[in-house]
């Protein structure tokens, strides 16, 4: 045989020795033995046209850091908890500063009329309270479109337990947003006293809002500190913090009771 011979002959055995690998790697992977690239394109964050339901993880990833979730961890380091001493420091200031005084009675209390319809869109960001609110709380979720969560993971900051979210007419509420100074709450301790846009505002704060589990805020209701806290007491400080915050920016007082559990626990903040 001539040396060119020999190199067409090569050459085809080793082109039909490709084809063979390639056939044979694609038929491994259309029966699922080998399984494709994970970070190959990114997940889809948005259901298919037409449909609500989103695709459910079986195993979904550990939940990331969120406003709530993080809020009871320990301190990593020595600024972190000279950032704790200095925000309990603050809420203490403030809480000696808010008038001490019974509460108004309740009547035409209207949470619709007088905080406006859940959930609003006061900072103009196109998306309603509700979803911000999930989107920041919850980790690993997958959205329809720009605001719409459809699924996610929470870690409630008051009981510490784990909630898988998936919207829809049964699941919905499983987690729930709940208002640290309950609305009602506002309203029996100076928010009639303000306007209607104060109320709102207040109706959709940030800062007076948690996504939490459904049985917390079920128990909760429009308790107050002296009536309701968190079961996860590494939470106590951040929740009570925010409760004192949000009474000294919308002006409101605190009731007697109500501010002796507020600085009990900020004592040991």
């Amino acid at each position: 045989m001539t040396s060119r011979r020999r190199r067409t002959s090569t050459s085809l055995t080793s082109v039909l020795v490709v084809l063979a690998l390639a056939v044979g790697g694609y038929a491994l992977h259309t029966a699922g033995i080998i399984a494709p690239d994970a970070e190959a394109a990114p997940a889809s964050t948005s259901a298919p046209t037409g449909t609500d339901a989103p695709t459910i993880e079986t195993e979904p990833g550990a939940p990331g850091t969120t406003r709530a979730s993080r809020a009871d961890a320990p301190s990593a380091t020595d600024a972190d908890a000279d950032a704790d001493a200095a925000t309990a420091a603050t809420a203490r200031a403030e809480l000696a500063a808010l008038p001490v005084k019974g509460k108004a009675p309740a009547t035409g209390y209207d949470r619709v009329g007088d905080f406006g319809t859940a959930w609003l869109d006061v900072d103009r960001n196109g998306c309603d309270t509700r979803n911000d609110v999930l989107a920041r709380d919850l980790s690993a979720i997958t959205r329809q479109g720009p605001c719409r969560v459809l699924t996610g993971t929470l870690v409630s900051p008051y009981t510490g337990a784990t909630i898988g979210f998936v919207r829809g007419e049964t699941t919905s509420t499983l987690v729930q947003i709940d208002h640290v100074v309950a609305l009602e709450n506002a309203w029996r301790t100076g928010a009639q006293q303000l306007s209607q846009r104060e109320r709102e505002s207040l109706a959709n704060d940030p800062a007076n809002l948690f996504a939490v589990d459904q049985h917390s805020n079920a128990q909760k209701r429009s308790g107050d500190a002296a009536t309701w806290l968190p079961a996860d007491k590494s939470f106590r400080c951040t929740y009570i913090e925010h409760q004192v915050a949000v009474k000294t920016k919308y002006r409101l007082w605190v009731a007697p009771a109500e501010h002796d559990a507020m600085a009990r626990i900020l004592r040991t903040c």
